[in-house]
C-alpha cells in the first residue's frame, strides 16, 4: 500500500467517525462516553494523517 492510499484510507476513516459522531450526539439513549471516545479516536486519526502528510 502507497503512503497516498493509506493516507486517503485513514481520511475515509475519519469521514466515517465523523458521521457517526453526528448520528450518536442526536441519538437518544447514547452514552457521552461511547460519543467521547469516537471524537477521541478521531482525533488520533487526525493526527496519523497530519504527521504523514507532513513527511
Amino acid at each position: 500500500m502507497s503512503l497516498a492510499s493509506h493516507i486517503e484510507e485513514l481520511k475515509k476513516k475519519h469521514q466515517d467517525l465523523s458521521t457517526k459522531v453526528d448520528q450518536a450526539q442526536r441519538a437518544p439513549g447514547i452514552s457521552t462516553l461511547d460519543v467521547a471516545e469516537m471524537k477521541k479516536q478521531k482525533l488520533r486519526l487526525k493526527e496519523e494523517i497530519e504527521r504523514l502528510s507532513a513527511n
